[in-house]
């Protein structure tokens, strides 16, 4: 259901891909309805199709905060897939951070973080 995952003792052996030469790192924050409507694990099986990596997770106020990592095309298609992900259940959300930060040497999955 969120795309393929390497067991952790494969992740352990393999090492780390490199990091495409566009690559980009972005910190976000998102507001609005993003709690309770399974946000996070859309944003890891997004994350999962489009090969990027980083994290996410739900803030006590109510946002949730991610770093997404990898190509820039990719890190772009993002954002389009996370829409038409709730295209049949819209919900409202906007991205009220977004900034570049400095990318993650070998960083290999995007997880949920608690």
């Amino acid at each position: 259901m969120f795309g393929f995952r390497r067991s952790r003792e494969e992740a352990e052996k393999a090492p780390a891909a490199p990091l495409p030469e566009d690559a980009r790192r972005l910190h976000l924050r998102f507001v609005g309805q993003v709690q309770g409507v399974g946000f996070r694990w859309t944003s890891t099986r997004v994350a999962h199709d489009l090969g990027l990596t980083g994290w996410v997770r739900n803030e006590r106020d109510g946002s949730v905060t991610a770093e997404i990592q990898g190509a820039a095309a990719h890190v772009g298609a993002f954002f389009p897939q996370m829409l038409e992900a709730y295209r049949r259940y819209p919900i409202s959300y906007t991205v009220e951070e977004r900034e570049d930060i400095p990318l993650v040497e070998g960083e290999e999955d995007f997880v949920v973080r608690y």
